[in-house]
Parts: C-alpha cells; sequence; structure tokens
C-alpha cells in the first residue's frame, strides 16, 4: 500500500510541474523568454551582417591594392631585362590569364619571349618510360656539355629541352645552333611528343621561366588539390635544374605557397635551395612582378625565393645588369666552291 501511495504521489508531482511549467511559459514568463530569444538571434543577425561589412571592405581593399600594384608594376620592373631573351616553360596546362601576366611582367621588363614550350603528360607517364629512356640515348650524342655517365633519363631530357632552348650557333648568335633545333624537333615529333611548341623556336634564349601549373578552381573553391606523385616532382625538378645550368638564369614561377608542390621541395633540399631561385603565388599581380625582378637578381648572381611565407624574401632587388655580349664565337666556314669558276 505504501509502495502504491508513493508512486501516486510521485506521478502528481510530475503532472503538477508540468503543469506550472506550461502555466509560467504561456504566463508571467512567456513575455519574458520570447524577449531573450528575439535578442539573441537579433545580436547574432548583426554580428553576421558587422563581419560580412568587414569582409567586404577587407576585400575592396585588397582589391585596390592588387590594382595600386598592378598598375606600378610597369615602372617597377621598367629595364631590369632590357635586352634579354627569355623563353618561357609551362610544366602542364597553365591558366590563360595567369601566363598573359607573366609574359607581361618579362616583357615590361624588357625581355624578348623566345619560347613558349609546353610539358606533356608523356614526359611522365610510367608506361611510357622505356620511350623516354630510348629518346634519352638518343639525346646525349647532341648535348654539350655532355651529361655525366650515370645521369638519369629524366635529367637527360631536362638538359636536351633547356639547351634546345637556349643553345645559340656560335656563328650567328641571334639564331638556334644545329643541336639546339635538332633537340626541340626531336622532343616535340609525333603523337607522343614530350613538349608541346606554340610557334616555332628560332632564336636563342639567355635565360628561362619555369611555370608551374596548379589547379586554380580547387584553391579558389578550398578544396585541396591533389599532390603531384613523387616522380613528377621529381622530373619538374630536374627541368628546373637543367634551365639553371644552361642559362644565364632560371626562376621557378609557382602557385600561391600552400599549393606550391615544387618550392615546398626546393626548400626542403638545402643544395637545391642554395642554387635555384623561386617565386610563389605568381597568380596574383605581386607574385607576377616578381618573376621579372627575380630573373634580374637570379641573372646579377642572386639566388633567393620570394614570397610571403617562412624563407621567403617578400621582394627581389633588381640590379644593373651588363648588356649581352653576342659576338660570334666562332666564324662560318666559307664553301671553297663559292668564288665563281670563270673558264
Amino acid at each position: 500500500m505504501i509502495d502504491f501511495r508513493y508512486h501516486i504521489v510521485s506521478l502528481i508531482s510530475v503532472f503538477l510541474a508540468l503543469a506550472v511549467g506550461i502555466a509560467l511559459g504561456a504566463g508571467p514568463l512567456k513575455e519574458t523568454i520570447g524577449d531573450t530569444l528575439t535578442g539573441q538571434v537579433e545580436l547574432l543577425r548583426a554580428e553576421k551582417d558587422g563581419l560580412r561589412t568587414e569582409l567586404e571592405t577587407s576585400q575592396a581593399r585588397l582589391a585596390n591594392s592588387s590594382s595600386w600594384i598592378g598598375a606600378a608594376g610597369p615602372q617597377l620592373v621598367d629595364g631590369t631585362l632590357e635586352g634579354r631573351r627569355v623563353a618561357v616553360v609551362q610544366l602542364g596546362e597553365i591558366d590563360a590569364e595567369r601566363a598573359a601576366a607573366i609574359d607581361s611582367a618579362l616583357t615590361e621588363a624588357g625581355a624578348t619571349l623566345t619560347a613558349h614550350v609546353t610539358v606533356t603528360d608523356v614526359w611522365t607517364d610510367e608506361e611510357l618510360r622505356s620511350m623516354r629512356r630510348a629518346l634519352a640515348g638518343t639525346f646525349v650524342q647532341y648535348l654539350d656539355p655532355a651529361p655525366a655517365d650515370d645521369a638519369q633519363d629524366e635529367t637527360i631530357l631536362a638538359q636536351a629541352l633547356a639547351q634546345g632552348l637556349t643553345g645559340a650557333s656560335p656563328t650567328s648568335p641571334d639564331t638556334l645552333s644545329e643541336s639546339a633545333s635538332t633537340l626541340l624537333d626531336l622532343l616535340d615529333e609525333g603523337d607522343q611528343a614530350l613538349i608541346a611548341v606554340t610557334e616555332p623556336v628560332v632564336t636563342a634564349a639567355d635565360a628561362v621561366v619555369v611555370v608551374s601549373p596548379y589547379d586554380e578552381g580547387a584553391a579558389a573553391t578550398g578544396t585541396p588539390g591533389g599532390e603531384e606523385p613523387e616522380t613528377t616532382t621529381s622530373a619538374q625538378l630536374a627541368i628546373l635544374e637543367a634551365a639553371h645550368e644552361r642559362s644565364e638564369g632560371a626562376v621557378l614561377a609557382d602557385a600561391p605557397r600552400d599549393a606550391a608542390t615544387l618550392t615546398n621541395a626546393v626548400l626542403a633540399d638545402p643544395e637545391l635551395a642554395d642554387r635555384l631561385t623561386t617565386v610563389t603565388g605568381t597568380d596574383q599581380a605581386p607574385g607576377q612582378i616578381s618573376v621579372a625582378l627575380a630573373l634580374n637578381a637570379r641573372i646579377g648572381g642572386t639566388t633567393d625565393h620570394y614570397g610571403f611565407g617562412e624563407e621567403q624574401t617578400v621582394l627581389p632587388q633588381p640590379v644593373v645588369l651588363p648588356p649581352v655580349d653576342r659576338t660570334p664565337t666562332s666564324v662560318a666556314p666559307t664553301d671553297p666552291n663559292a668564288a665563281g669558276n670563270g673558264g
């Protein structure tokens, strides 16, 4: 009986508490609770509007700063590459707007663009390794200086590309040497060409800009892009190294730092970091201008890494470069039969 009464009392207490809660919620506390919730919602809405305004203001300031830098770019780079001939090597498909902006920075600096070359997927396709090995064996006879006896295939291919773009004729420095032309023809030959050339290359370059691709669409949406396989990164670094070794100077025009696979790979290797020059953020005006200034500094003997991240310098310091000496280093042989054969 006691247990039954205890349960009855407990049930009555529960229902009484519910009734009191309902009564208070519908009566004296209704307005207080409603006002509190309404105030919190309005506060959150105001905070959201404030954050949106701050974001829009920041974006407008950033756009204005970028516009100012872009407008000042020609003055910043003017004359820094005067008389230099530059080849542009794209390590894959590059956003057209970014590519054009890098070209503009170089030409505004006074450079003449001698070549636009895009490295195709054939360069790193694992299934075509044997084909590349055969080509590397063919290329060795045209390379001067010759590669090391133990040079990897990717190194030989990279040196062939660099010499093909920078190899000047000793008798006519304004034109490509015969071996350089042959190397480019072999690289651009057939259905499985290793490179795609925009226009025929007829003039040797003094320096090279290597442009690294990245997924601009993924970066804009915050979607992480896939990392390059180690073999691809190694092959791309070989191209950058060969361009450095076989020219007056080479610069890597890379993606924003958080997506800059090649720059991160260079900085992770102290030996490479001491020899190669990189620029990140070349999707924006500051990076594009830095490419021209960095190439000037590299030709002048300074190696550094430019950008806004750790281990990077914000702005390259330009130097006055000496004029390019294009004096022929040898004389073309004369044809003994060229003279008149009079009676």
